[in-house]
């Protein structure tokens, strides 16, 4: 048994296991890592695609267990990625797109799919020194915005993504899928917002909110890095509470009727704004 997953089945010529049924307890023991409870238990998610699969081990992480369709064309680096699994003595397994879709939940599933191990941190381990922005939400809902704010994240060179609270699980199916790989390159933690607050107080980071209550505009203002930049939950926004923490509050004009962005595409704006001052400090 490997990281408390069941034995897959027979091997083949290669020392690939195959799976051909869809009682198979590793079939059912994987795709029951779609529902939270499950990924909290064991500390595995899932990822699939052969792009993704490929920027998580260009940044360094190698799936414990990878599967792959039986009708796959051979590809340099499906080859590299199985030679990665190999040497780190993770399982390889070789199946129907029929039990993919039943494991990925989509009709079309990719040719690959790999199950990882959660690589959340703690603030204790976090490094803010590390880099000069980082993102911050609060109670986070959509795991299509935290997936897009992950990849913003990498987009700036930010260090990470702190979630405040009950936020949606970054190690969803969806998350990952709409992050494009950052699930691997950002560092994620999660903390109470009492928290999170001690340790940011506890060392030097500027604390910047996105909130209607105020007059500042975004781009009207210095940034001091480390800035940490708290995105508010998508209907609510930030709590007044939290507000009164911020270092600084900011909100960028609305011309139209819509009194606020989107979550995900607020947090891009005002990391490109932070980015962007520090290009110009820089050049």
């Amino acid at each position: 048994m490997k990281d408390g997953f069941s034995p897959a089945g027979d091997f083949d010529d290669d020392g690939r296991r195959i799976i051909t049924g869809f009682s198979n307890p590793l079939v059912k023991q994987v795709r029951s890592l779609r529902e939270k409870k499950h990924r909290k238990r064991s500390g595995h998610f899932l990822a699939e695609g052969l792009r993704l699969l490929t920027e998580a081990l260009e940044a360094g992480y190698v799936p414990v267990m990878l599967f792959m369709s039986d009708t796959r064309e051979s590809h340099p680096l499906i080859t590299a990625l199985e030679q990665a699994v190999k040497d780190t003595g993770g399982q390889i397994v070789v199946t129907t797109r029929d039990i993919l879709a039943k494991i990925s939940g989509k009709d079309n599933p990719q040719t690959v799919l790999g199950v990882y191990k959660d690589h959340g941190t703690t603030l204790s381990e976090v490094d803010r020194g590390s880099a000069n922005i980082w993102l911050v939400a609060q109670s986070l809902r959509d795991p299509g915005n935290l997936g897009t704010i992950l990849r913003t994240g990498d987009a700036v060179g930010a260090g990470g993504l702190i979630l405040i609270d009950d936020c949606v699980d970054p190690f969803s199916v969806e998350a990952v899928r709409s992050s494009m790989g950052a699930i691997f390159t950002q560092k994620i933690v999660q903390s109470p917002w009492i928290e999170f607050l001690e340790w940011l107080r506890s060392s030097k980071g500027e604390l910047v909110g996105t909130s209607l209550n105020t007059d500042k505009d975004y781009q009207a203002v210095q940034y001091s890095a480390p800035t940490f930049l708290l995105i508010g939950n998508e209907a609510h926004g930030l709590p007044t509470e939290y507000e009164a923490e911020c270092d600084m509050l900011v909100k960028m004009p609305m011309r139209g009727k819509a009194d606020s962005l989107n979550a995900a595409i607020a947090a891009a704006v005002m990391a490109y704004e932070v980015l962007n001052q520090q290009r110009r400090e820089q050049s």
